[in-house]
């Protein structure tokens, strides 16, 4: 429809010229001594017309000319840029396939371009990482440290492959300058939280697992891991330093100190440096929290002397304890031992023949056997505890 009004728009405005023309009886009459040159109207219109469109189209081409040095730069930039940006694309695809080495080829390409070069060096950085060509990555990575909008995405992206190369000093370095920038997210947390596991910095660990925990940024199972790992470390490493042990067990959250895991690894470091008192006290709470067998081995180990009053209380509460979980074969083997170390007799083996009814667990038997042989000594049946001697050995060997 448009196309149509155009053309009779054009024919309209023809006839309206002809008919202009034809009844147009003016002259135009050109006079330069001795020369006068005589035109009608019309004839010279139409040569002031054309005469108009010469000279525009010589100033054009004059134009176009003095144009074409910079149209033909401009458009070997942008085929550059073109092949540049291709090269890019095709960069990050390869590298999202796992063609590490067509990777970094592309992204060779892609830097011919200075606005992609950044980008196109990390990605190389990547795909030299990928296929352990170290020096290399850390070639691509020198380029991107001139240009300060991408010190960010350099930084992350050096972090992230040192502590993959378990490089944990350099990667702590890079951590330490990226925390400088002022900026803390969720992703960098997690690659110090990394790092700082592999240094074994157990302190920062924890700090950071609690962060990464407020923001619900890391699972409960690998955060309730990470702490336990802590814990041990730093209560293994205090040896037998009963005052750092007691000021690393202050430091713990009351709801981490409940976790069976956290409070057997709490009881043996208190047992080792003597300090029994401590370690049942710690026991109880956590078996009142959370009942684990794990916390019963730690009550028995960390079990008072003979004739104390304090053996005398773990053995009621112990007592107590079985009133509601009369089948446990574990708290019968700690109450059988405690009887044992106090010297009732015939307490004593009632709970460790009780441990081992039916098929306790080799471990178990092992020592509920060894503890009954014991008690045969101590009462002079030598062949009774010959029995559970060979027994012991037997379920040693399972």
């Amino acid at each position: 429809m448009r196309i149509f009004l155009w053309v009779l728009a054009l024919f309209s405005a023809a006839v309206g010229l002809a008919m202009s023309a034809h009844y147009n009886p003016g002259n135009v009459v050109l006079f330069y001594p001795p020369y006068r040159i005589d035109l009608s109207l019309n004839l010279f219109l139409l040569l002031t017309l054309l005469l108009f469109l010469v000279l525009y189209l010589v100033v054009r081409a004059i134009r176009n000319a003095r144009k074409m040095p910079g149209r033909v730069s401009a458009y070997r930039r942008q085929k550059r840029e073109t092949a540049a940006n291709l090269a890019l694309r095709e960069a990050l695809k390869a590298l999202l396939e796992g063609r590490f080495v067509q990777a970094e080829k592309a992204a060779d390409r892609a830097c011919q371009l200075p606005e992609n070069a950044s980008p196109a060096a990390l990605i190389g950085a990547r795909a030299a990482h990928a296929i352990r060509q170290f020096e290399r990555r850390d070639g691509w990575l020198a380029r991107v440290e001139g240009d300060a909008s991408y010190k960010m995405a350099r930084l992350m992206t050096k972090a992230e492959l040192l502590v993959d190369d378990h490089q944990t000093r350099d990667a702590l370095e890079t951590i330490k300058e990226l925390n400088a920038s002022g900026t803390r997210h969720i992703h960098a947390l997690r690659w110090a939280l990394k790092a700082n596991q592999q240094a074994k910095n157990w302190d920062e660990v924890l700090r950071l697992v609690r962060s990464l925990d407020n923001h619900h940024a890391i699972h409960p199972a690998l955060s309730s891991r990470l702490r336990e790992l802590a814990y041990e470390d730093l209560l293994a490493s205090r040896g037998r330093d009963g005052e750092s042990i007691r000021r690393i067990w202050q430091k713990i959250p009351s709801d981490d100190r409940k976790r069976p895991y956290i409070a057997v690894r709490a009881a043996r470091a208190f047992n080792a440096a003597g300090m029994q008192d401590e370690a049942r006290a710690l026991v109880s709470k956590a078996l009142s929290s959370d009942w684990d067998d794990r916390l019963l081995r730690a009550y028995r180990d960390s079990a008072a002397e003979a004739g104390s009053a304090a053996l005398l209380a773990q053995i009621e509460q112990c007592e107590e304890w079985a009133k509601k979980k009369p089948t446990d074969p574990d708290l019968a083997l700690t109450l059988g031992t405690l009887c044992l170390k106090q010297k009732l007799w015939g307490k004593a083996q009632l709970h460790l023949e009780q441990a081992v009814l039916g098929t306790p667990a080799p471990k178990l038997a092992q020592e509920a056997h060894l503890r009954l042989a014991q008690l045969h000594e101590a009462l002079n049946r030598p062949d009774d505890a010959a029995v559970h001697y060979r027994k012991c050995a037997l379920a040693a060997s399972l």
